[in-house]
């Protein structure tokens, strides 16, 4: 499939646009997920779980933050359904408003005291949503930005993705801070609801900026030349499987984020007794120490390839963690803000700077956002229940942290393992990527006016 570059859509879809839009965007998107994050360590158990006694509360809030990453991958098909068949622009808009709405409709939610055991089932049924939503963000901006961006700095635009996730983080977390430092009865009654209701005001921002979009020039070639297909799920499971898998190991490497945002932000401030607002002050200036990391990390692997930049942050992330968890049992906070910035801002920022593109660079463009994201969002299921499954193996001892870093470093080794069988696509031309597609695919003849065009790799 040739590409045809005109001026007018350039001007129209700049790299530096749509890398503004995705970076919005995920901000929003993960500025709606960290807030329950947040939400969930210090305050649900007590706000919709009240029944339930110490850490069964937490177990139980923890596990509501973990049911959306199981929803993840069914938001992955529908929504990657929709960009491999109608467009990445049409699934970035109704990613935002899903999201939005969900969030907003959180903080109106009266608690267990009002309604009951209505409290928390009507908690999990909007972050399932949530999880549909956050199942086709990620690949839907990424995929729209490869697509723009210029052949050698791909990994470079697409980090600022995963800035925009950074920024969800750092902007919760700013948020949550004089919300926790509430008196409890204020904050139990209300006081966490304000975050979530000030998510109307980042989704209005966001939802103007992706408004604005083009389709890319690749997609709309595709789909003029009847090159798409029907069900991209099937595609990716007829020529694409081993990517789909490569993409689902290497994203283990995920859990990792979710044990130092979730569990050790409850470990640190519940067992070890140090105050909430140290803790996320030392997750807000690694995390902005990220923002300026990731792109500088992600200009490397431009120039020496994906592979080399992801496996290096997983195994730093497998060694840094241990002096994290010694420097929170330490109670020393000099040593919590240097091991969170080796953690976060140096080791894992290479695995959030590079997996963008290294992941949406194993597919073909008729199956691009559908594959990234299923291997992603079913990866990201270990993510998600790493903060449940830590607090049960710490019941018994719930200061021994000693596991949980051993098997946090496990899984970094073997996301590590899985990128190694993985090619290096850093030097590889647009239309060239994804692996080939050997079968014959019927013409999609409702894809565009040419019907019965032969279908182009």
């Amino acid at each position: 499939m040739s590409i045809r570059h005109t001026p007018a859509a350039r001007g129209r879809n700049s790299p530096t646009r749509v890398a503004m839009a995705s970076m919005a965007g995920g901000t929003l998107e993960y500025y709606d997920n960290y807030i329950y994050a947040l939400a969930a360590a210090l305050v649900f158990g007590h706000v919709f779980f009240p029944t339930e006694a110490g850490g069964v509360a937490t177990l139980a809030s923890m596990t509501t933050f973990a049911v959306s990453y199981a929803a993840r991958p069914l938001g992955a098909v529908l929504l990657g359904h929709v960009g491999d068949r109608f467009g990445r622009k049409r699934v970035l808009v109704t990613i935002l408003v899903l999201m939005g709405t969900c969030t907003f409709l959180v903080g109106c939610l009266p608690g267990y005291s009002t309604i009951g055991m209505w409290a928390p089932v009507l908690l999990v049924t909007l972050r399932v949503l949530q999880g549909i939503s956050v199942g086709g963000e990620t690949a839907a901006a990424t995929v729209l930005t490869i697509e723009v961006a210029p052949p050698h700095r791909r990994a470079f635009f697409t980090s600022w993705s995963s800035n925009g996730i950074v920024g969800g983080f750092v902007l919760a977390t700013l948020v949550f801070i004089p919300v926790a430092a509430l008196p409890d009865e204020r904050l139990y009654a209300w006081g966490w609801r304000i975050p979530f209701l000030l998510s109307a005001l980042v989704t209005t921002a966001g939802f103007i900026i992706r408004a604005k979009l083009a389709e890319s020039e690749a997609f709309v070639e595709a789909r003029e030349e009847n090159a798409l297909v029907r069900v991209p799920v099937l595609e990716v499971f007829r020529s694409h499987w081993g990517a789909v898998l490569r993409v689902v190991l290497c994203s283990l490497a995920f859990a990792i984020d979710t044990v130092i945002k979730v569990f050790a932000l409850s470990f640190a401030t519940t067992e070890y007794g140090i105050a909430e607002s140290t803790m996320l002050w030392v997750l807000i200036v690694s995390h902005l120490g990220a923002l300026v990391t990731q792109p500088l990390i992600a200009s490397l692997a431009d120039r020496i390839g994906r592979k080399a930049v992801f496996i290096a942050g997983n195994l730093g992330c497998a060694a840094t963690l241990f002096a994290f968890f010694a420097s929170i049992q330490a109670r020393e906070t000099p040593l919590l803000f240097i091991t969170g910035f080796c953690s976060v801002t140096l080791a894992y920022a290479a695995i959030n700077a590079t997996y963008p593109s290294f992941f949406a660079e194993m597919f073909h463009l008729r199956v691009r956002q559908t594959g990234m994201a299923l291997g992603l969002q079913i990866g990201l299921i270990a993510a998600g229940f790493a903060p449940s499954v830590y607090l049960a193996l710490t019941a018994d001892d719930p200061k021994n942290w000693l596991p949980v870093a051993i098997i946090s470093a496990a899984i970094a080794v073997a996301a590590a393992l899985s990128a190694v069988t993985a090619k290096e696509t850093a030097f590889t031309p647009l239309d060239q990527l994804g692996e080939p597609i050997a079968h014959t695919t019927a013409p999609d003849t409702a894809a565009g006016p040419r019907t019965g065009a032969p279908i182009h790799k």
